[in-house]
């Protein structure tokens, strides 16, 4: 068989997508587009070395652990990727060029030069379609159920990006032309109710149909109450931040998700 028209993911591969607690029974949803910094062996290592692979270019450091320790605390589903951004980003559309980068802050990704369309459907067929298929079964599985669903997005984000210091510390991103925000202002009011936390509204990034997919896909065309959170990866570089971010989230998200309800949601 041509090595084109072999499949992307060996026997040796990892699956491309970790599901927590499939009959949990919480409302809140919770997915983590770059828990992964796995590279399918046929890939190699994109040219990168192996320092770059640990790199915030290759994953949200943290976040996976956070995501596991806070599905484990609320009793929540939880849906991760395994494959690093640099294979494909499963927070972008396929078809956009930044779904596959060739340069990631100011690291060139050798592996991602000059890819064919036949490589990069690949790519999406084997990482990207798993992971969005599982997210909207167990969504369209609640609907149909008659089950509440409150979609939660787990980032990180770099402390320094291309020289610049990012003070905040959690980011509460949305989009404003979303048909429902709801729940990404009481977050941020509850997270600035704290007393010890920088926040950041849309900080620093924000939302946009143009730059996100899966909250734009899964929580805003659905309907759904939903909010993404991005914490800095320095605080949860370690068990004891981990730990330390999952409860405190344990305790708010329930809150926020009271409130939300409270008020008609």
């Amino acid at each position: 068989m041509p090595e084109a028209d072999l499949p992307l993911l060996s026997d040796g591969d990892p699956p491309p997508v970790r599901l927590l607690r499939p009959r949990a029974g919480s409302a809140l949803f919770l997915t983590a587009d770059h828990a992964g910094r796995a590279i399918p062996r046929r890939l190699g290592d994109l040219g990168l070395t192996a320092s770059d692979l640990r790199r915030h270019i290759a994953w949200d450091i943290g976040i996976a652990a956070v995501t596991e320790r806070l599905s484990e605390a609320l009793g929540a589903t939880a849906v991760l990727q395994t494959y690093s951004r640099l294979v494909i980003d499963c927070n972008r559309r396929p078809e956009w060029p930044s779904s596959i980068p060739v340069v990631s802050e100011l690291t060139a990704i050798p592996g991602n030069e000059g890819l064919r369309d036949a490589a990069r459907e690949a790519r999406r067929q084997a990482v990207f379609q798993p992971y969005h298929q599982l997210i909207a079964e167990l969504l369209d599985r609640r609907a149909a159920a008659g089950r509440r669903a409150v979609l939660v997005a787990m980032h990180s984000f770099t402390p320094v990006f291309k020289g610049v210091a990012r003070p905040v510390e959690i980011g509460i991103l949305y989009n404003p032309a979303a048909r429902d925000i709801r729940l990404p202002r009481i977050m941020l009011d509850l997270l600035r109710a704290e007393g010890d936390l920088v926040v950041g509204d849309n900080q620093p990034y924000a939302i946009t149909g143009n730059s996100d997919y899966t909250v734009p896909v899964h929580g805003d065309e659905r309907g759904l109450p939903h909010v993404e959170i991005e914490i800095r990866q320095d605080l949860i570089a370690d068990a004891t931040g981990q730990a330390a971010w999952a409860s405190r989230l344990a305790r708010l998200l329930p809150l926020a998700e009271a409130q939300l309800y409270a008020a008609g949601g």
